[in-house]
């Protein structure tokens, strides 16, 4: 079951309706401000989550009484952003694969939480991105194929302290059996050669992020 959530960052109504357009979504998840993005595309989620400090009240108060709309109210002082509660969600519907819209924006400290938080789905082996009209994010712990040259640049930067046995095939800069751990910035600004480029890994995770400028 593939679950588009929705998030308060920066998502333009554009690349909303072509990422719905370009994928099937069986469940879409509105997590607090992300709501309105979706209200103005008039776009019905399945579920609405999130303390909603931030989002317009008026908005909110027109799917109050839908009954096809599941809204779960979280209590503002709570341990987990309204992002990682609607990840937590879309896990708990069994989603088989996960795509995160709005978690890039000009909060920097979200945007590196909702980075961190992919690895509660790469923990349940579901697989779960972020991605803007500019980029792609994944983790990734094992072998990994891009199958199509899509972005300019592809950059691997470790989330572990260390990720051991990277070997990659089909890119500018490859690697074999090679380590890179936190602090060092050469995995940056890679580039795909071909179709199926392969990135292996042996112990680790990794923050893979394709970029398209």
């Amino acid at each position: 079951m593939k679950t588009l959530i929705i998030t308060g960052g920066e998502v333009t109504t554009s690349f909303l309706k072509k990422t719905i357009a370009k994928t099937k979504f069986d469940k879409i998840i509105a997590s607090d401000k992300g709501l309105e993005i979706l209200d103005k595309c008039n776009i019905e989620p399945n579920y609405i989550i999130g303390d909603f400090d931030s989002i317009n009240i008026q908005i909110l108060n027109k799917y109050i009484n839908n009954k096809n709309i599941e809204i779960k109210k979280l209590n503002p002082e709570k341990d987990y952003t309204d992002t990682h509660m609607a990840l937590k969600l879309a896990l708990k519907i069994k989603s088989t694969e996960i795509v995160i819209l709005g978690a890039i924006g000009t909060r920097i400290d979200h945007t590196v939480s909702n980075i961190h938080i992919l690895k509660e789905a790469l923990k349940q082996n579901v697989k779960c991105k972020i991605i803007n009209n500019k980029n792609e994010i994944e983790l990734i712990n094992k072998k990994t194929i891009i199958k199509n040259i899509e972005y300019k640049y592809i950059s691997l930067i470790p989330l572990t302290t260390k990720v051991k046995g990277i070997t990659l095939k089909g890119f500018k800069y490859p690697l074999k059996n090679d380590i890179l751990k936190i602090g060092q910035s050469i995995g940056i600004s890679n580039e795909q050669l071909i179709d199926n480029a392969e990135i292996n890994i042996k112990k680790g995770i990794l923050i893979l992020i394709k970029s398209k400028d």
